[in-house]
């Protein structure tokens, strides 16, 4: 019987990291590009600008160690409002993404086999569980009424998008991973507390279950910081309590987070891959 004497300590950080809409989260990540971390980042939300210009205000030469892949279904206005134009792709292709980051002349291998230097980031999980919601709309069954079961479309996006994270937090993808996420108030019997959003609130609960580290983006009185102790709306959590700080400032806390968790990534030249650019 295995005891916790022989218990491996993992060299890798499984992060969740929640925050309000514009609380600079995906800005901060600047502090892993300086610290020789090469990002890859599945990009939902087409708000990666900050990011590119806060790499060339602090480390412009690391500027080709950022990876990203922008993954939305188009929009498109009609006669009955707004639709998706086409067959949902974003959600089909996050997780062909997750199997071998490949497309057009890049192939950056498997994920889950990228190791302790590299850092696949999800920004954000908001939008891939619209992405997942509307693939799954777009297969269901309908009825002769023109109806579909919506209850059913729900369930099956918040399967596919558990199960994905499941696969993101076990010990065999071998990869630090970094899932950002919005902030929903639920009302629970015991209070009111604060869930990342998922596909409907019966997810938001369980996403935390799956990382041993969730921390909270906050602004008081105009300055931003990382919480890391928990308080009467949020539960959160790190796998080294006693060498944490109560907080971070944004600026370099994300760098300071994985330094204590983990050595820092090695001396190397970042991958050869596609420069890091703006959106059109």
């Amino acid at each position: 019987m295995p005891s916790l004497s022989t218990h491996p300590s993992t060299s890798l950080v499984k992060l969740l990291l929640l925050g309000d809409s514009k609380s600079g989260k995906t800005g901060s990540l600047v502090s892993l590009v300086s610290a020789g971390y090469n990002l890859r980042i599945l990009d939902f939300d087409n708000l990666l600008d900050i990011l590119r210009y806060n790499i060339l205000a602090q480390c412009p030469e690391k500027l080709g160690s950022v990876e990203y892949r922008s993954l939305r279904d188009p929009i498109t206005p009609g006669a009955v409002g707004a639709r998706i134009k086409g067959k949902p792709q974003a959600w089909i292709n996050a997780i062909k993404m997750l199997d071998r980051w490949k497309y057009d002349d890049i192939d950056l291998g498997v994920p889950g086999e990228w190791g302790p230097d590299v850092v696949l980031v999800v920004d954000s999980l908001s939008r891939l569980c619209d992405a997942a919601y509307d693939f799954h709309e777009a297969i269901a069954p309908v009825g002769k009424s023109g109806d579909y079961d919506g209850r059913a479309v729900y369930g099956s996006a918040q399967d596919d998008v558990e199960k994905l994270l499941g696969m993101l937090t076990s010990p065999s993808f071998n990869t630090n991973v970094i899932v950002i996420c919005h902030g929903l108030y639920m009302d629970r019997p015991d209070g009111t507390f604060i869930f990342p959003q998922g596909v409907g609130q019966k997810l938001s609960p369980k996403i935390p279950q799956y990382f041993p580290n969730y921390v909270r983006y906050i602004n008081k009185s105009g300055k931003r910081t990382i919480q890391l102790k928990s308080d009467a709306l949020i539960h959160l959590a790190n796998a080294r309590p006693n060498e944490m700080p109560e907080s971070l400032p944004i600026e370099t806390g994300l760098a300071d987070f994985f330094r204590v968790l983990r050595d820092p990534p090695a001396k190397s030249s970042p991958s050869k891959i596609t420069p890091f650019k703006a959106h059109a």
